[in-house]
């Protein structure tokens, strides 16, 4: 991080540069600009006379000439002191950052280069219909002459033209898609209908004693959900009695902050992507932020490997030469470590669940195999290793 920001310093320097830059430039050519139309407007009275040009005018003319000279060429001195600015954030981050990182990289990532272009290319049109750029993946994917199904572009069309709506402070979309899949809500315990009927009562709350009876007649919609939001039913009947005075100047002004809202498009969006088997951030901004983590002690790693010179440590295309922790939000599924090999399974060597119950992986039961038969490492029990199940999580 201490690298980022040192980078993200010479940023902010040409940043600021930018703007002060651009402020005196537009000061000092309206003031250019005034003393010039002042100067044609005495050019032009003299003309309607009939005088001829004085000596004074021709004095006056001179001296704008070179000031308009004298101006440009500060503005262009100016402008070349940013390029050396801008010059010197590159070199901060050639500084900084390794621009070399094909050695933590296995050969065998690019062998089919077509096939790992095609995929990538599909993560990224993938993330652009996710971030809501439609018009931006319809062209990448043109232009890429990738076929991009309709049936998997449509989850994201809706998702996106609900979440315009949102943002929007448009509850209609959103409600109707929750009314509409109210049963598999439920089967996820998720309580985005009853948070979209309680955001548009607080907008009725927000219209004042003339929404009263409306807002009333609208609470109806809270008694299927009284069981389960009780206490939050409550405070927004309550809240009725201070609607004369104004919601705002009561002792539930909370309901009208505008985080409600952004709560809501967070809420949608987690519901809709577990009911569309989509997951809330997209496979590549996911791949992104655990390279950003885990490069630093991959390139670090390799610079050892290389300095002890002891390069066949690194050899396995699956697997990495140490663990590097990713955090919990980037635990998606369970792990099995074989507690004899010490070593995680894969495809190619899973976990084997052995007669008496204990599980090794495949490798692990090959090495214990002798003369045919196979005892439990862990319990006394012999068996046939041809009895053991494959176990998948």
């Amino acid at each position: 991080m201490e690298l980022c920001a040192c980078v993200e310093r010479e940023l902010d320097k040409v940043l600021h540069k930018f703007l002060s830059y651009g402020q005196h430039c537009e000061q000092s050519l309206e003031e250019l600009l005034c003393y010039v139309s002042q100067l044609r407007q005495e050019l032009g009275s003299a003309a309607l006379q009939g005088a001829p040009l004085s000596a004074t005018l021709s004095l006056v003319m001179a001296q704008c000439c070179r000031k308009i000279k004298d101006t440009v060429q500060k503005l262009a001195s100016d402008h070349k002191d940013i390029h050396s600015s801008v010059s010197r954030v590159g070199k901060a981050i050639d500084r900084n950052f390794d621009a070399e990182l094909c050695s933590v990289v296995s050969d065998s990532v690019w062998e089919s280069r077509e096939k790992q272009q095609q995929i990538l290319q599909m993560a990224i049109v993938e993330h652009l219909y996710q971030q809501g750029m439609l018009s931006v993946a319809e062209e990448l994917s043109q232009e890429s002459t990738l076929n991009v199904d309709l049936d998997f572009k449509q989850p994201f069309l809706e998702l996106n033209r609900i979440l315009e709506a949102l943002h929007e402070q448009d509850l209609r979309p959103a409600l109707d898609w929750a009314i509409s899949n109210r049963q598999r809500l439920l089967e996820l315990n998720s309580s985005l209908e009853f948070k979209l009927y309680r955001l548009h009562f607080i907008r009725l709350l927000a219209g004042g004693p003339d929404k009263q009876l409306e807002a009333l007649s609208y609470a109806r919609h809270f008694q299927p959900f009284a069981r389960l939001h009780q206490r939050e039913i409550q405070v927004m009947m309550g809240s009725l009695v201070y609607l004369p005075l104004g919601i705002e100047n009561s002792p539930y002004c909370h309901l009208l902050d505008a985080r409600h809202w952004t709560e809501i498009c967070e809420t949608f969006t987690r519901d809709a992507c577990a009911l569309l088997g989509l997951s809330v951030e997209s496979p590549l901004s996911v791949s992104f932020a655990s390279g950003c983590v885990a490069l630093p002690v991959l390139m670090n790693i390799k610079a050892v490997i290389e300095q002890r010179q002891c390069t066949g440590v690194w050899s396995h295309k699956d697997e990495l030469p140490i663990e590097i922790e990713l955090g919990m939000k980037c635990w998606y599924h369970s792990v099995f470590a074989c507690p004899i090999l010490r070593q995680q399974t894969t495809d190619s060597n899973p976990p084997i669940k052995l007669i008496c119950g204990h599980v090794i992986s495949r490798d692990a039961l090959n090495k214990l195999i002798n003369g045919g038969k196979l005892k439990c490492p862990y319990c006394p029990m012999e068996q046939n290793p041809a009895d053991g199940k494959r176990i998948i999580f």
